[in-house]
């Protein structure tokens, strides 16, 4: 009789566990008035908002004053002619190309950062807070090492003189 009353309670849990999974909605209702206007509108809520809010990321433009010095180096390698006029305009970004080619870096996005570091225009640290002794400073002449520090590269290195 137990054994009975037991099965008879896990049967009926069973069948509300089903029809509770069977129940629930497939379709989300939107959740504020302008979702729902737009949706029996027959509009398309994603398209209308992307063109409203269309986000530009990135840099849009290279300003007058890096345009001039961009054409300066690229003056000063020989892959430009003339003066600088501070736009940047289809000869410039042509000689960008060029210079971009030669050194077998990639020519569609401009100006590429290596290139832009080839040609002297890369990041000024001289004025940072640590610039005297950091990473980017001039690495001491060998001669200047002390020897014992020397030989402790040697001996970790491997390399035997």
């Amino acid at each position: 009789m137990l054994l009975s009353r037991a099965s008879l309670a896990f049967l009926l849990s069973a069948v509300l566990c089903a029809t509770a999974a069977f129940a629930t909605p497939t379709h989300k209702k939107p959740s504020n008035a302008h979702a729902r206007s737009a949706h029996h509108s027959g509009k398309s809520t994603k398209t209308s908002a992307k063109s409203r809010h269309k986000k530009l990321h990135g840099q849009q433009g290279i300003d007058t004053a890096r345009a001039t010095e961009i054409q300066q180096a690229l003056i000063r390698e020989h892959y430009m002619t003339g003066e600088p006029t501070g736009q940047w305009d289809s000869t410039t970004m042509s000689a960008m190309q060029k210079y971009q080619s030669d050194q077998g870096w990639q020519t569609k996005l401009m100006p590429d950062s290596r290139a832009l570091k080839k040609l002297g225009l890369g990041p000024d640290y001289s004025n940072a807070i640590n610039a005297s002794g950091s990473s980017f400073a001039n690495p001491k002449a060998a001669t200047d090492i002390p020897a014992s520090q020397a030989a402790g590269f040697a001996a970790a290195s491997g390399v035997n003189r």
